[in-house]
């Protein structure tokens, strides 16, 4: 799982090289281990703001992937 969502996360920075493959690889191993949610940082996403969290959940989530982000820094 960890380095699926690695995978994920060098494809992100690569402007979203082989992102579908990323995916189902991600898919693959939350089936594997049980998980329902993949949980990603979002300080470590290109666009890190609402409208790009929302379009990565919504490309995901068309993917068979549900998407959480971990909370950020400093936030409470």
């Amino acid at each position: 799982m960890a380095e699926a969502t690695e995978s994920i996360y060098a494809s992100l920075r690569a402007d979203n090289a082989d992102i579908d493959a990323h995916i189902a690889t991600l898919k693959a191993a939350m089936t594997r281990e049980g998980i329902k949610q993949a949980v990603f940082d979002p300080t470590r996403l290109a666009q890190n703001n609402r409208s790009g969290r929302k379009l990565m959940q919504a490309y995901f989530r068309q993917r068979g992937v549900s998407v959480k982000f971990s909370a950020s820094l400093g936030a409470g």
